[in-house]
């Protein structure tokens, strides 16, 4: 499974982005589809998951804000960001579990909440 994120850059604070993440390859028993990040000096971190039904979960940091689409379709994955804080700046990774313990990891795409 390869993952091909985009979607990231700069935004103002109260701004908003939507990343983008397809998969592609066996992409048949991708069971779940995810995001993590990973800000300067800290570890990397959920941000949010979308299992194959749709069921999804989120950091605390992020409820209300962010919202995660699953297009299966598309073996795609969508992070839309609102409200978006200084505090969520980070390199955002896009993550696909397949099965149960078959981890695959994207390039990582830079996202920066500034003024």
């Amino acid at each position: 499974v390869q993952l091909q994120a985009s979607g990231g850059g700069l935004v103002q604070p109260g701004g908003s982005l939507r990343l983008s993440c397809a998969a592609s390859g066996t992409t048949a028993n991708i069971n779940v589809m995810g995001w993590y990040r990973q800000a300067p000096g800290k570890q990397r971190e959920l941000v949010a998951r979308i299992i194959s039904t749709g069921d999804a979960n989120y950091a605390d940091s992020v409820k209300d804000r962010f919202t995660i689409a699953r297009d299966n379709a598309k073996d795609t994955v969508y992070l839309q960001m609102n409200s978006l804080k200084p505090e969520d700046t980070a390199v955002y990774f896009c993550h696909a579990l397949v099965g149960r313990t078959r981890d695959y990891w994207g390039q990582g795409t830079q996202v920066t909440v500034s003024s």
